[in-house]
């Protein structure tokens, strides 16, 4: 077995409280292996993270981690780098990808699907309300199609930076939880001139009330699979439209 196939390791974060409704009330892709495939009838793929080689925590929002119940002696903790650049798991963590449909460059894409995100679960935060965790450069999915699953650096700070700004501008958008780099090196072609580049490897997490999206709709559509489009309309209007 290869190290990026064998479990996490589980370690505790105390302050973290799961209620994983997206996973536990839809139905998941009974192929377990982590394979580019197109997925039927299904809502979502669980998937782990891929390891890093050797991260390091560079920021992490307070705001955030106070509304989803983490405290800052652990936010520094070890444990804390280790979950949240995706080598390890906590007690309650329910990791998957989702699956949908989307449009690019003005045409129908069919599935495209977390092809480098993958959400970690569902916690309760402080005040009662239902957050997402999800890492962004987690690695490859059963949507990553020809991509490494992977983030760089400087488009990961972009995200933390930029997201938490638009919320504190009024802009309802994700948040930012943590971001840290992984010790792996990701090439990319940063303008798309040929000439690609190696570039730092970076995981952000991001937190948002759900990451349900047209496209999460579009794909049962397009396919004519009317029942698990009922069963996310009736999921979504239960949970978040009560």
């Amino acid at each position: 077995m290869a190290l990026t196939d064998q479990p996490l390791e589980f370690v505790p974060l105390r302050g973290l409280r799961f209620d994983n409704r997206f996973s536990s009330q839809l139905s998941a892709d009974p192929e377990i292996e982590n394979t580019v495939r197109q997925v039927q009838k299904s809502f979502f793929s669980r998937v782990q993270p891929t390891r890093t080689a050797s991260p390091k925590l560079l920021a992490t929002s307070k705001e955030v981690l106070d509304i989803v119940g983490i405290s800052q002696s652990e936010a520094s903790s070890e444990y804390f780098t280790q979950v949240f650049s995706g080598n390890a798991l906590t007690d309650g963590m329910d990791p998957h990808a989702a699956c949908y449909g989307g449009h690019q460059f003005g045409n129908w894409a069919g599935q495209l699907g977390d092809g480098r995100a993958i959400n970690l679960g569902e916690v309760v935060g402080t005040e009662g309300e239902y957050l997402m965790l999800q890492l962004k450069g987690a690695g490859r999915t059963p949507y990553s199609r020809s991509g490494d699953g992977r983030a760089v650096l400087r488009s990961s700070i972009r995200e933390f930076l930029c997201s938490e700004a638009m919320f504190h501008l009024g802009v309802p958008t994700t948040r930012a939880l943590s971001l840290c780099t992984t010790g792996d090196q990701v090439m990319r072609d940063m303008f798309y001139d040929g000439n690609p580049a190696y570039e730092t490897g970076a995981v952000v997490c991001r937190v948002a009330p759900s990451f349900i999206r047209f496209g999460n709709f579009e794909i049962f559509t397009s396919r004519g699979q009317i029942n698990e489009l009922e069963k996310l309309l009736k999921f979504v209007i239960e949970n978040h439209y009560p």
